[in-house]
């Protein structure tokens, strides 16, 4: 029975030693800690923590008998009040939370050497990556792993036709590792058969039976990846900040540039 009870008073809200002192002063009607040790198979001191504790709650009263203290248990309604109380002061403590928010938020955004990482869905979301790819309003050159036939068939032509535009005027170059198809291999004749030579992408090819993605891995600026999911009825995409795992990209395309030579 007393295990039952205290399993009962875990659940509302006392611990687990709590609920065993708690459940065996209830049922003996009063004990000395001493006693209370030997009922509940705790050591002596760990049940005068918890009769301290239950006592600071309002759950427990103590009488003083010669030199010893006894222990009783206050009227259970203590026990409502108690829980109620700390209702209120989860509410409380949520509500000072809600209002430090936007300062520990500031402070987080102004940390050095966080990564960062957002997440997009669906074709309006996967449009806003694109958008970033074009942001840093200064020349640098975009490398990619990329499923251009997937890509040609997903964005609209004028969305296309402006990020285009806007990765030549900012002077951005691009080069990518394809599957070999056919329109892969129109990449740059389909998609950018107007740009200044300086500006128009280069490409190198791989088997398409090696090239399983469908989508794009792009590293771009100086900082920034964005992994593209374009399979079908799965359009999703994340954007990962961290010059760390900017460069590790980067790197990781040098190596199958080289190799797709």
């Amino acid at each position: 029975m007393h295990t039952h009870l205290a399993s009962r008073l875990e659940k509302a809200g006392l611990s687990d030693k709590g609920a065993a002192v708690y459940a065996a002063l209830l049922a003996l009607g009063g004990a000395y800690p001493s006693h209370l040790a030997e009922v509940t198979r705790l050591n002596r001191s760990t049940v005068y923590k918890v009769l301290l504790d239950l006592s600071v709650k309002g759950l427990v009263s103590e009488i003083q008998k010669g030199k010893k203290l006894y222990y009783q248990v206050a009227r259970p309604s203590r026990l409502l009040r108690y829980t109620e109380r700390r209702v209120r002061q989860a509410g409380e403590t949520h509500e000072q939370a809600k209002d430090i928010l936007p300062e520990l938020e500031r402070l987080y955004s102004n940390l050095p050497n966080k990564l960062k990482v957002q997440y997009f869905e669906g074709p309006e979301e996967i449009m806003r990556v694109y958008d970033d790819h074009i942001t840093k309003q200064k020349p640098y050159e975009m490398v990619c792993f990329a499923s251009s036939t997937e890509i040609y068939n997903f964005l609209p032509k004028q969305f296309f036709a402006k990020y285009r535009k806007a990765k030549e005027r900012l002077g951005i170059t691009t080069r990518g590792i394809l599957p070999d198809r056919p329109l892969d291999r129109a990449w740059g004749d389909q998609l950018y058969g107007d740009v200044p030579n300086n500006i128009k992408p280069t490409a190198r090819y791989i088997p398409h039976e090696q090239f399983p993605f469908q989508g794009e891995i792009t590293a771009y600026g100086d900082s920034k990846v964005s992994i593209i999911n374009l399979k079908e009825n799965i359009v999703t995409a994340v954007i990962i900040e961290d010059q760390s795992f900017n460069r590790a990209m980067r790197t990781i395309f040098e190596l199958a540039w080289k190799g797709a030579a």
